[in-house]
């Protein structure tokens, strides 16, 4: 599962989000990528499925690079 080794402080303040990302919204390696439809935090559960599901449709075929970290901690 991903999850920083260190954090500089134990609490996170998340701030809001608001606007569209300009950083990191380029396809950076290969043909093809996946685009977010809507802001929202993402979990390191969710980053793992997707890269599951893509490795099993690929089946053995080509490469996946995950380009995100889930840095913000997420609950209810």
């Amino acid at each position: 599962m991903l999850m920083p080794k260190r954090v500089k402080y134990r609490r996170v303040q998340r701030g809001r989000m608001k606007g569209v990302a300009t950083r990191g919204n380029k396809l950076a390696y290969g043909s093809y990528g996946l685009i977010a439809s809507e802001p929202a935090w993402i979990t390191a559960n969710q980053i793992e499925a997707a890269r599951i599901a893509m490795t099993r449709y690929i089946r053995r075929g080509g490469q996946v690079w995950i380009k995100i970290f889930p840095d913000k901690p997420v609950t209810k």
